[in-house]
């Protein structure tokens, strides 16, 4: 793998417009990014081991200036399936989300499904990428699943890392597991641990009240860390949900092939009825606002500068009426001070100015005369200068 040290220019833009939000609900502290238009309904994007808030960036970037709301998420320290619901659940009640539409890779997919499969009212739909639907072969490969709470944390991550292919790759593909391995760096050995008890933990998925139209299965036909055979068993569960196949992505097709990603994802989207808002997306503001108040604050600065160029245009035309006063720069007073009276000044024409600046040399001169004349008195009168002299 390449060095991790520099991070892609895009993630570089993206960290210096969105900001990441951190706020503990309970014993829990959640860390997301969300970003679009507050009255659309949010795609929530649910990474895998390897993967943190951040992996989804150019989905929060590309699908938030199209008009979509997208919240990516990292999975909470959870040590148990009923823990992440009852987690999960309380998350959406914080930041007041009541429906969801999930976008989950890999133990991401499998946690939106467990979600979905108990709280199916506030799961609208599902977009599954390289999943599974139970963990029996991850607990089989994992036997020392039981002291993973008491693995040192260089361990873990190398044992994290192993399940990520290792080159040779082409270039984007290369970038993808480059970016996936800086994130797996910032991870706490609790965080992984966690994670790595959810894989091993005994569950599956139950039978889903959502109609298959409402699922989107997105996978790669190269390779990824999840076997072929529990890639078809997801198939097989959902033989109606819609094939979004990429030839090609790895592990990581969000971040290797992100045009695709997010075509078929918005597709997705427009099927189930999210209905997008371009026009109230102009800019992606520091403050962390959505499009739509961007919009606003902007449409405002627009009409406050049309009355400026109003309130200039009228002045200098004197078409002003009465009750309209002309704008004067602020001064370095205070800003209640009451505005100068224009009436009360009158222009000087050029004649009185050059008799006033004549009148103004003489005085001075007569000034300095008398002055010198003043002066020298003195020092003699005193003694420091001799009568003679003078």
């Amino acid at each position: 793998m390449k060095g991790v040290s520099s991070a892609p220019g895009d993630y570089v833009h993206f960290k210096s417009q969105v900001p990441l939000h951190k706020i503990p609900i309970g014993t829990k502290q959640w860390r997301y990014y969300d970003y679009g238009p507050k009255t659309v309904p949010p795609l929530i994007c649910i990474p895998g081991i390897a993967g943190t808030a951040d992996v989804y960036y150019k989905q929060i970037m590309a699908l938030s200036m199209k008009g979509y709301r997208v919240i990516s998420v990292d999975i909470p320290r959870v040590w148990s399936y009923h823990e992440w619901i009852q987690a999960f659940e309380k998350f959406l009640d914080t930041i007041d989300v009541h429906h969801v539409h999930l976008y989950g890779t890999s133990l991401g997919g499998f946690l939106a499904q467990l979600f979905a499969h108990h709280r199916p009212r506030r799961v609208k739909s599902l977009v599954l990428s390289n999943t599974y639907l139970d963990t029996r072969s991850f607990a089989a490969a994992m036997p020392w699943a039981p002291f993973v709470s008491w693995s040192p944390s260089f361990l873990l991550k190398r044992y994290v890392l192993t399940g990520i292919r290792d080159g040779p790759h082409e270039p984007f593909i290369a970038d993808s597991v480059d970016f996936a391995v800086s994130q797996v760096e910032t991870l706490s050995k609790d965080d992984l641990a966690s994670r790595l008890t959810l894989t091993v933990e005994a569950a599956s998925v139950g039978s889903l009240p959502h109609s298959d139209s409402f699922i989107t299965i997105m996978d790669t036909n190269d390779y990824c860390a999840i076997p072929q055979v529990l890639k078809d068993e997801l198939a097989e569960r959902y033989p109606e949900a819609r094939r979004a196949y990429l030839k090609t992505g790895g592990d990581f097709p969000f971040l290797s092939r992100p045009d695709e990603v997010n075509l078929h994802l918005q597709l997705h989207l427009r099927r189930v009825g999210v209905e997008p808002r371009p026009e109230v997306v102009k800019s992606i503001s520091k403050d962390g606002t959505d499009g739509t108040d961007s919009n606003s604050q902007s449409k405002k600065k627009t009409d406050e500068d049309k009355e400026d160029r109003s309130n200039n245009t009228h002045q200098g035309s004197g078409s002003s009426t009465s009750d309209q006063s002309p704008t004067f720069p602020e001064s370095s007073g205070s800003s209640n001070d009451p505005p100068l009276p224009t009436d009360s000044i009158n222009p000087v024409s050029m004649d009185n100015l050059l008799v006033m600046q004549l009148i103004t040399g003489e005085v001075y001169k007569s000034c300095v005369v008398f002055t010198l004349c003043y002066c020298t008195l003195v020092l003699v009168h005193g003694g420091f200068i001799s009568r003679q002299s003078v």
